[in-house]
């Protein structure tokens, strides 16, 4: 590969605000340091933390970037003492400790792993964030068994989209909730069993008609608390509520905790950025021996991309990614042919 430059462009967010505070900016080009990659990013994939983040509502944990972007695809341009099974100039997508809006970034070796067969840099860089997400939270958290049902909300976003292709892939029944028509078409073509648009349904009954009033066994959420409550009644005897955000409030009002109880249910959740790199990496390592076959085999149908835009317009990225128009990954080209 050619020597390295010394600077590089980034996309700065200043103090935080609106999409427009996102301008480019250079910075000296980062090092790898022990068990470290350093990536020459061809494309990164962006999500609602980095949202959030740009917002100075999710400030990066101790030692991380303070540079959104929290995946990439690229290139590895030099390897940091100690990292072993890489080679300058193999191809890796990377779950990001921050960093990724960038056209180099750095990022544990554990958290690497190569291009699916097939793939171009651009659904590489959508997968990291919501298969990391995805697996850890539904399988591990939600422990979803094959026969098992699964109702995802948001089901037309990047997670919800993994969440329902690696549902099916592994044998559950899956039922999804969406904000229109449009959207519930899209999650039925996309492998649902059922599309529950939440503005013209009542999902909580609409989940009682499809499972004969059992409920289901898994509930994958990301709005928090206005759904609480009818999460809880949306489950089954020994179900399992998992909440990855909180897009819709933090604060569960006026909930009846009976069905806790009585039907011994599990409420769990997690976030993935705080987690150690040996955590993340036990998920990379899960992800490549269980999930990457399905990805090259077509098992697993992969990313749906709506849109992508040059890493300069990163700030047309958000507001896209804000108005929940989109169904499926928005993605940052970074660099030339990606």
């Amino acid at each position: 590969m050619a020597a390295l430059p010394e600077t590089m462009l980034y996309m700065a967010h200043g103090e935080g605000g609106p999409p427009e505070v996102l301008r480019p900016a250079t910075a000296p080009l980062p090092h790898p340091g022990p068990g470290e990659l350093l990536i020459r990013v061809l494309a990164a994939g962006v999500n609602r933390p980095e949202v959030a983040q740009r917002q100075g509502a999710y400030p990066p944990p101790p030692g991380a970037s303070p540079i959104l972007g929290l995946e990439a695809a690229g290139e590895v341009a030099a390897l940091g003492e100690g990292v072993t099974g890489w080679r300058v100039g193999d191809r890796v997508c990377a779950l990001c400790n921050g960093g990724a809006y960038a056209e180099y970034v750095v990022a544990p070796a554990t958290q690497a792993l190569p291009w699916p067969r097939g793939y171009d840099a651009l659904r590489a860089a959508a997968l990291p964030e919501t298969y990391f997400t995805v697996w850890v939270n539904v399988f591990g958290h939600g422990r979803l068994q094959a026969g098992e049902t699964l109702l995802v909300h948001g089901g037309t976003s990047g997670i919800g989209i993994t969440a329902i292709q690696l549902a099916k892939a592994f044998g559950a029944t899956v039922y999804a909730t969406a904000g229109s028509a449009a959207k519930c078409e899209a999650m039925l073509k996309l492998g649902a069993d059922a599309a529950i648009d939440y503005r013209a349904q009542d999902f909580v009954e609409e989940v009682r008609r499809l499972t004969g009033k059992r409920g289901v066994d898994v509930v994958l959420d990301m709005v928090g608390g206005p759904y609480f409550g009818r999460n809880l009644r949306c489950l089954g005897e020994g179900g399992r509520l998992v909440i990855i955000a909180t897009l819709g409030g933090a604060e569960a009002e006026k909930a009846d905790l009976r069905p806790i109880m009585l039907k011994r249910l599990v409420v769990t959740g997690s976030t993935l950025r705080p987690r150690t790199a040996a955590e993340k990496g036990a998920i990379a390592e899960a992800l490549r021996a269980k999930v990457w076959p399905l990805l090259e085999s077509g098992a697993a149908a992969g990313p749906v991309i709506h849109a992508t835009f040059p890493l300069r317009e990163a700030a047309e990225a958000h507001r896209l990614m804000e108005s929940s128009a989109h169904i499926g990954k928005i993605v940052l080209r970074v660099a030339d042919g990606a």
